[in-house]
């Protein structure tokens, strides 16, 4: 089994930041690219940014110079740190990362749960 267990969601007032962590764990072989996605009410599920295992980053054009990726590959982590806030930033937030499980071959994508963020005044 591999799980991802999301943290750090919540409710910020516009122009703040807030940091989510998300930590994969299970029978892991290998991570490949982790990333952030959300999805807004009423909208489709939107990639925000993602991060090899090399470190290379891509971002939404939305949130360049705001949001940073990051990982730790000791502690199968990834991050986003989120700063200057907007309200159209509110939306659940999924970790997504591409896995190579112990036994199996191949890789397979995995969620976690999503975690609300809320920007409002």
């Amino acid at each position: 089994q591999v799980q991802l267990v999301e943290s750090g969601g919540g409710l910020v007032q516009p122009g703040g930041s807030l940091r989510l962590s998300c930590a994969a764990s299970g029978s892991i072989v290998r991570i490949n690219a982790m990333g952030w996605y959300r999805q807004a009410p009423g909208k489709q599920r939107e990639l925000v940014a993602a991060i090899t295992s090399d470190g290379s980053t891509n971002y939404a054009d939305s949130v360049k110079g705001r949001f940073t990726i990051s990982r730790d590959n000791t502690k199968n982590t990834v991050y986003l740190q989120m700063n200057s806030l907007k309200p159209e930033d509110t939306a659940v937030y999924y970790c997504n990362a591409n896995i190579k499980r112990r036994y199996y071959s191949g890789s397979f994508d995995y969620w976690g749960q999503g975690t609300q963020v809320t920007v409002s005044s």
